[in-house]
């Protein structure tokens, strides 16, 4: 008998008790389906977060600092730096470790660094809307790597080529500052001030300068959003870290932080160098590591369910075949007398069972995906309308082809016992079968 011929006899035998047949494929479907539902929301979540890491420089981008620093770091990168409203006596400096410019040449030699710059961790005390009475902590950051890109919700970057101070802030931002909405804060001016530490010493009580720029940008909600923190571009940070640094001569002036790219394959051996010098980095990974290993948890939750649905679904499938070679012991019988080998019989059966597990893959994939499709509308317009470009779900098709495989795989190996019964049946026994 012909492949084609055997499927089709094979699919017209399951649908002879089309009830047990379609529980048994329900079976099938509901494991499909976990299996399937939670590998889009892990393949939505990674896409998300890879679109992130791109957007700030990919898997070669680090911050470095001093070992002192990287603890304190840390903390903020885990409990989240809120827009907090200044406090007098707390200050707002945050940070006061440094890298040496001798260290810094010796972190650049490093093998596998591509490149490596300062950027000033400035020792800003407040900011506010120009005008406005009340006044905020403020961390001012500027990244001098060529391709940094953040995700706006209006506006453009900052123009490290404009001679005028430009700004970009997070979201954040825009209630306690009384804007409206991303769009209103484009081209209103703000007011940094800065401590000019040489000044501090003589005048401690009137050592800020102040120092105005224009919202050029709003940061898009994302998850490597750095609340609380505002991109200035290279213009704005002169001015700044020039006023700060006014009267201290250029051997004594600190650098704070430092950020750099590499090439990714060599990041363990870039650290361990680091460490040696007393420097710590933290890269991309370590920012999202956390949130990929939280999804990665649930999902793997959810898998396993789909595989205890699976392995209900297999067993369903061994009772279905077991019942379907007990009904039809005489027409095993016939087709033995008429020539049917053992290896056609088990065949035949084998081929049932593998069907039963297609159709609750194709049913699985199809119920997914459109519930895929109704759950990415509904997110967009209710807990995700602030990530415009996050996707619920994505579906794979690979992903979708490797499941259908693997259930088919299973379906067969549950098929197995029931197919070689039929195959071993005597054609005479089976023939006087009542």
């Amino acid at each position: 008998m012909k492949l084609f011929d055997t499927i089709k006899t094979a699919n017209h035998n399951l649908f002879k008790s089309k009830t047990r047949t379609f529980l048994t494929i329900l079976a099938v479907f509901i494991g499909s389906f976990t299996i399937i539902m939670s590998n889009a929301v892990n393949a939505g979540v990674n896409d998300f977060i890879d679109k992130q890491v791109a957007s700030i420089g990919g898997d070669g981008f680090i911050e470095v600092m001093p070992a002192t620093a990287y603890n304190q770091v840390a903390d903020m990168m885990q409990g989240g730096a809120k827009v907090k409203e200044y406090d007098e006596k707390s200050g707002g400096s945050i940070l006061g470790a440094n890298i040496s410019n001798a260290d810094f040449e010796k972190l650049k030699s490093v093998d596998g660094v591509k490149n490596l710059e300062v950027f000033h961790m400035l020792s800003t005390e407040w900011m506010r809307l120009q005008g406005a009475e009340k006044k905020y902590n403020v961390n001012v950051e500027y990244f001098p790597i060529s391709g940094f890109n953040v995700d706006l919700s209006a506006g453009r970057m900052p123009d490290d080529n404009s001679p005028a101070r430009e700004i970009i802030i997070n979201e954040d931002w825009l209630e306690p500052l009384g804007l409206k909405n991303a769009d209103d804060a484009i081209g209103q001016t703000v007011e940094i001030a800065i401590k000019q530490t040489a000044k501090c010493y003589i005048q401690p009580e009137n050592c800020l300068a102040i120092v105005s720029g224009t919202i050029v940008g709003v940061q898009a909600p994302g998850v490597l959003t750095m609340d609380g923190d505002l991109h200035v571009n290279k213009a704005y940070d002169n001015e700044l870290y020039e006023l700060s640094m006014e009267g201290i001569p250029e051997a004594s002036r600190e650098i704070y932080f430092v950020i750099g790219d590499v090439e990714p394959d060599k990041i363990e051996e870039i650290r361990k160098a680091y460490r040696e010098l007393g420097y710590e980095f933290i890269t991309i990974d370590d920012t999202v590591g956390m949130i990929r290993t939280f999804f990665d948890a649930i999902l793997i939750v959810f898998n396993i369910f789909g595989g205890i649905a699976l392995l209900a679904a297999a067993i369903g499938i061994i009772n279905t075949l077991f019942m379907s070679v007990q009904e039809r012991t005489r027409e095993i019988g016939l087709m033995k007398a008429m020539g049917m080998g053992k290896g056609s019989i088990f065949f035949s059966f084998s081929t049932e069972a593998i069907l039963l597990g297609f159709w609750g893959s194709v049913f699985g994939i199809i119920i997914s995906m459109v519930i895929g499709t109704i759950a990415n509308n509904v997110a967009h317009n209710t807990f995700l309308a602030d990530f415009p470009t996050f996707q619920l779900v994505i579906f794979n098709p690979l992903n979708m082809t490797v499941i259908t495989a693997i259930i088919m795989l299973i379906a067969f190996i549950a098929g197995t016992a029931p197919a070689r019964r039929a195959a071993k049946k005597d054609p005479i026994d089976a023939l006087r079968y009542e």
